[in-house]
């Protein structure tokens, strides 16, 4: 079986992978922040996720993903505030947004979507562990706060020097009432507008709310484990989020938070990082608006390797919608009644075996998806070319099949009309195969009412010679 490698940003090297239990991969993603949709460069990283998830699939592990929907945090209070709503009113419509455009972008469904609000006892659990050990202290202001001092491999993952760390985002900022300006909150003391919008839960410290940080340790750990195989995000989140999710979790526990990290570059429009502030955005929703397929948006993303940046235009765009126009050609060929009565090659057969080997190898060194693309075009090429020659091997052309499902099935880039078209083949050639076999045991009646079910999905046959052909009326 093909090594698995991957680049883990802890030792800013590519090496091998695998899970500890040699099955399933104990994977952790950090999801969005429910206050608004989520944006294309937020569902970047998350497309990189589903490749990747689809690929240690490929090798043959299971995996386990938890994904994490913040939903109580500084934004999302003050939108709350604002708009004179609990918190959960401003979260649950955006949830249910999140959900529909991953759905729409093909993006496999984690195992578990866990929402921070449900997960306090953890939390507060977590952060007296923490204080008991001594690397978490209450200040005068309430709020608990980690002592990273108390850490000293505080920094590993962003390789950045402590002295030069400034308070982040985040955090608390009353400097005065933490023993370390570079301190971050675990638990903030409750303020009226907390009380207002439903953000504030006892606890032994006083009333208050998690910090970002904590709600991942948490979740991560009672879901998965306290070591995880793999965690994945943006590189937006090295610093301060994972680097404070490692601080708090191994100070807990003594042990390895996660044994990999993987991070995906930014996407970028017209060479700018893309973010709300700058109002550059753009959404799942304004793609679907604009006629973007989902299979030429997950072209577009996967046609770059997932460490570097990637520029967002039209017309990468339309080239991709254009790639994904001659993969669906090659699909609807593949599945089409005249392939499959003419046969193929075993030239087919061979370039069939030849793309999925370089698929795999391409996936397996560091989810290198241009190369997987490449090597799928090539066979695309190839295959066109042998299926001109007429070969007459029926099994050539399912070994196509078979492969070009493979491989899509990791990539998914077919378009939904060609994939409802292949489905419906499918269907039509179990019923034939029904309808077969209802012939040779002599059941005319139920022979007849599987021709009648076809002919209700406009499947016309033609019996003759001793087989059936079929046509779309």
């Amino acid at each position: 079986m093909s090594d698995f490698r991957l680049y883990n940003t802890l030792t800013r090297q590519v090496e091998s992978f695998a899970p500890a239990d040699g099955r399933v991969v104990r994977m952790y993603t950090c999801g969005p922040t429910v206050y608004n949709p989520a944006h294309l460069g937020n569902f970047r990283t998350f497309l990189f996720e589903d490749l990747m998830r689809r690929a240690l699939a490929l090798r043959g592990w299971s995996v386990h993903q938890v994904m994490n929907l913040t939903d109580v945090d500084d934004k999302i209070i003050k939108r709350a505030q604002e708009q004179g709503r609990t918190i959960t009113e401003v979260t649950e419509p955006v949830i249910e947004i999140f959900h529909r455009d991953r759905e729409f972008l093909r993006i496999q469904q984690a195992e578990a979507y866990p929402k921070a609000t449900a997960f306090i006892p953890e939390m507060l659990a977590l952060v007296g562990t923490l204080v008991e050990r001594g690397v978490a202290y209450q200040a005068d202001d309430g709020s608990v706060y980690f002592a990273i001092a108390r850490f000293p491999s505080y920094g590993k993952l962003s390789r950045l020097d402590t002295r030069e760390i400034r308070s982040g985002a985040r955090v608390l900022q009353d400097e005065y009432t933490k023993e370390n300006a570079q301190d971050f909150a675990l638990w903030k003391a409750a303020k009226p507008e907390d009380e207002a919008t439903g953000a504030a839960w006892d606890s032994p410290w006083g009333r208050g709310r998690p910090g970002w940080h904590l709600e991942c340790s948490a979740m991560a750990m009672q879901l998965l484990g306290e070591t995880l195989d793999l965690h994945c995000g943006g590189i937006d989140l090295i610093f301060p989020h994972h680097e404070d999710e490692i601080a708090q979790s191994e100070a807990a526990t003594g042990k390895t938070f996660a044994r990999v990290w993987s991070h995906g570059a930014f996407l970028l429009t017209d060479g700018s990082k893309m973010a709300k502030r700058v109002g550059n955005v753009f959404t799942v929703e304004g793609l679907r608006e604009a006629g973007i397929s989902a299979a030429a948006v997950r072209h577009f993303v996967y046609n770059t390797h997932y460490r570097k940046e990637l520029n967002l235009s039209d017309q990468a765009l339309e080239a991709s919608t254009e790639a994904v126009r001659r993969v669906g050609e090659f699909a609807r060929r593949l599945r089409d009644p005249a392939t499959l009565e003419r046969g193929g090659t075993a030239g087919l057969a061979h370039a069939a075996d030849e793309a999925l080997g370089l698929v795999r190898d391409a996936l397996f060194d560091d989810l290198n998806a241009p190369e997987a693309l490449a090597a799928l075009f090539d066979f695309i090429r190839k295959g066109n070319a042998e299926l001109d020659r007429k070969g007459g091997d029926r099994a050539s052309v399912d070994r196509a099949i078979e492969v070009f499902e493979r491989i899509d099935g990791v990539l998914d880039i077919v378009p939904l009309a060609v994939a409802a078209d292949a489905e419906l083949v499918r269907w039509i050639e179990e019923r034939l195969t029904s309808r077969r076999e209802a012939r040779i045991r002599r059941d005319f009646v139920e022979s007849d009412r599987i021709r009648d079910e076809l002919a209700a999905r406009g499947v016309v046959l033609e019996d003759g010679g001793g087989s059936t052909r079929w046509k779309l009326g």
